[in-house]
């Protein structure tokens, strides 16, 4: 698909309606918005397969829903740090910030070192950022073992006092992922939960109550990362 026929494509879903929904429902303010929903860029996506030099004109084109589109058609393990950083800086909500987040930049190369640099920026999307890969890196990574995990709790407890909603929400996600990653994990999750829960802040102590009700479930859906089966997948091509 060209990028004409890729905008063409955009403008025929166009709804001025869908704009104004989102926005009273999902908090989501965009500039230049056409008015479409993830899942009908998600059909979009699929249609056009990866295709980096069609993602970074999408990009450039500043609408957007042409930039959601960018982050699904552009090859993570292509994305560089100069990219991440050009992207992350036009972040206006959080439906952009996560697309990005969760589908291109926590399984790049960079991952890791953005989720040091960003989850310590001031503006509240690139810190979003930073604390959403740590959420998605949880299920990306299918090796790593728990001390890499346990070395971002510290991250988390630091930030928890961050009252701004979209930041305490991200870090919410991130510590309840790192407890869904296996048995052991969790625990950890929950002794982390529980210290957050006797600070002074009301963002830490919400972000605490909210991850407990989760993470101490008898029910909770959990991952048993990281898998032999996998390292020996990855050990079998080398």
């Amino acid at each position: 698909m060209t990028y004409k026929e890729t905008i063409e494509r955009l403008y025929a879903l166009q709804n001025p309606e869908k704009v104004t929904f989102k926005e009273k429902k999902f908090g989501i303010v965009s500039n230049n918005s056409l008015g479409i929903y993830h899942s009908e860029l998600k059909k979009i996506a699929k249609d056009i397969g990866k295709d980096n030099a069609l993602a970074l004109q999408l990009f450039d084109s500043g609408i957007y829903e042409a930039r959601i589109l960018c982050s699904k058609i552009f090859k993570p393990k292509d994305v560089t740090e100069a990219l991440m950083e050009k992207w992350v800086k036009t972040f206006e909500n959080w439906e952009v910030c996560d697309s990005f987040s969760m589908g291109l930049f926590a399984k790049s190369d960079f991952a890791l070192p953005k989720i040091l640099e960003w989850t310590k920026r001031k503006p509240e999307f690139e810190k979003r950022a930073g604390f959403t890969i740590i959420a998605s890196y949880c299920m990306a990574d299918k090796l790593s073992e728990n001390d890499l995990f346990e070395s971002l709790f510290p991250i988390i407890k630091q930030e928890a006092n961050d009252e701004r909603i979209y930041v305490k929400k991200a870090v919410n996600w991130a510590l309840r992922n790192i407890g869904k990653r296996n048995r052991d994990l969790n625990k950890k999750a929950i002794l982390v939960a529980q210290e957050l829960l006797e600070t002074e802040s009301p963002s830490a102590k919400w972000i605490a109550k909210n991850a407990l009700s989760e993470l101490e479930r008898d029910n909770i859906r959990m991952s048993d990362y990281p898998r032999v089966k996998y390292r020996g997948m990855v050990e079998g091509f080398e």
